[in-house]
């Protein structure tokens, strides 16, 4: 009985300056694909990627083409070197474009410009030092919604990222998100951290970048999906193009609902999947939402064979 694979595509965060270099040196389509992207962009991305400054990385302008391209150059030696097919795919926030070029549902080439406008849209949407998130270790996800609530105040304040069971992060007014960190602390959370992002992602302050972005996606050729891409927002593949680009506008300002697309893959028969892009965040993620999916990392040419080596008999 064939094996039913699923494709996680990782999002902004799981960057790295020297990422996919050991890739990179076996196999050339890893090149390729940041030439193309480069090309597209009009700069020199794998020489961001590869030799870098950190900080340079981890300008939001900088990593969402850098991830997009990191994930469909894995994606594409994975393809070349004759990986099982998918079954069903998804990403994390950003990652669901590098999920939608891989479903043959956008170009790379417009993938990449979107990508580097979604991230100028998100950082021009709020001033610096306006917007913050924060991670919420150790309470549910209705406590975290309902601290949101009570520390809101009036500000913009929600749960943005449903990561795992006992994960979710905050996004908003800085003023709120420091409250609601202080006030996490009181009702039992293991831990509460402000995140070093520049953007309050997936909260009501990126409604002005949706609105830029949903100007930008109307120019942008969009096909159905060869494989189902589960989206972020609705916890569904999309039914038609048009409810793509509004799944893909609606993504800037609504929560990623992780924990339930991955429970939605193993509901659909998937216990195992490949995290295609740079480091492992996915497969923790995933191993803590269900122990008995198999997750499968692929970054460099170890973990390549064995995620072959683990599919290949499917």
């Amino acid at each position: 009985m064939a094996q039913i694979l699923a494709i996680f595509f990782p999002g902004q965060g799981s960057q790295s300056v020297g990422m996919l270099d050991a890739l990179a040196v076996v196999y050339p389509d890893v090149l390729h694909t940041f030439e193309e992207a480069s090309d597209a962009l009009g700069k020199n991305l794998w020489q961001l990627v590869s030799h870098g400054l950190k900080v340079d990385l981890d300008r939001t302008e900088n990593t969402q083409p850098a991830m997009l391209a990191a994930g469909v150059a894995v994606w594409r030696v994975w393809q070349q070197l004759g990986g099982q097919t998918a079954t069903l795919m998804a990403g994390h926030s950003l990652g669901e474009y590098a999920a939608l070029v891989a479903a043959q549902a956008m170009s790379f080439t417009d993938a990449v410009r979107l990508a580097a406008d979604r991230a100028r849209f998100m950082q021009e949407a709020v001033p610096a030092g306006e917007g913050a998130m924060a991670a919420i270790l150790g309470l549910a996800d209705e406590q975290v919604v309902a601290l949101c609530a009570e520390q809101s105040q009036g500000a913009v304040l929600s749960a943005v990222n449903f990561n795992s069971p006992g994960q979710v992060v905050i996004a908003g007014e800085t003023a709120a998100v420091q409250r609601a960190i202080a006030a996490a602390k009181t009702v039992g959370a293991k831990r509460a951290l402000e995140l070093p992002v520049s953007v309050p992602s997936h909260c009501d302050l990126m409604r002005p970048a949706a609105e830029h972005l949903a100007q930008r996606l109307a120019d942008v050729p969009l096909s159905m999906p060869t494989v189902p891409v589960i989206h972020n927002v609705s916890v569904t593949a999309a039914t038609t193009v048009e409810s793509l680009r509004e799944q893909l506008v609606m993504q800037l300002y609504s929560p990623v609902r992780w924990v339930e697309t991955v429970r939605l893959a193993i509901d659909q028969g998937v216990m195992t999947a490949l995290e295609c892009g740079p480091g492992k965040a996915l497969t923790g993620l995933c191993k803590r939402i269900d122990d008995n999916l198999t997750m499968l990392p692929v970054f460099d040419p170890k973990t390549l064979d064995a995620a072959l080596e683990m599919t290949a008999h499917a």
